[in-house]
């Protein structure tokens, strides 16, 4: 280093040191958070839920047919016989989430998370599992069942769990 840079080097530090810069925190504002909010209505049909979070929420029958799930959670939630057909949860997660008899039917699930979700009896006719994370158990019993082409993305829902 040259002669000159050596002190301003440690002035910099030195000011540093005494006058740190504030910490830049990710705002979770825009998120919209249904964990502690008590679900009044389970009609979220063709609503925009885009990086919603449900967590431990019991939404038994729930209706999110054509609803925009791009990057939302679901953490925790009963999900048993829900209607999710033609909805899109591209970049979703669903961590221990329960979907049994749900309909699935055309569902993009494109790059989701779904680790320790079930899905036990849902009819996943037309659903696109393309680069989704799943089990292998649940990929296993998916498979046996697995027929349709996804009508948006044209991906046949075999093909997109690996089946082939």
């Amino acid at each position: 280093m040259k002669s000159w840079q050596t002190p301003l080097v440690l002035i910099l530090f030195l000011i540093l040191l005494i006058f740190p810069l504030p910490a830049q925190a990710g705002s979770s504002a825009a998120i919209r958070s249904y964990d502690d909010v008590k679900v009044e209505s389970k009609d979220f049909a063709g609503k925009n839920l885009q990086a919603a979070e449900f967590a431990q929420v019991k939404l038994e029958g729930a209706n999110f047919s054509q609803a925009d799930l791009r990057g939302a959670v679901f953490n925790g939630v009963n999900l048993t016989d829900a209607d999710w057909h033609d909805a899109d949860f591209t970049n979703g997660i669903a961590y221990l989430s329960n979907f049994k008899g749900a309909d699935l039917k055309n569902v993009i699930f494109s790059e989701a998370m779904m680790l320790r979700s079930t899905f036990d009896n849902a009819d996943i006719t037309g659903a696109d599992f393309s680069l989704a994370v799943l089990d292998n158990l649940q990929v296993k019993k998916l498979c046996d069942r697995a027929s349709g082409k996804n009508p948006v993305t044209g991906v046949a829902t075999r093909s997109s769990l690996g089946c082939d």
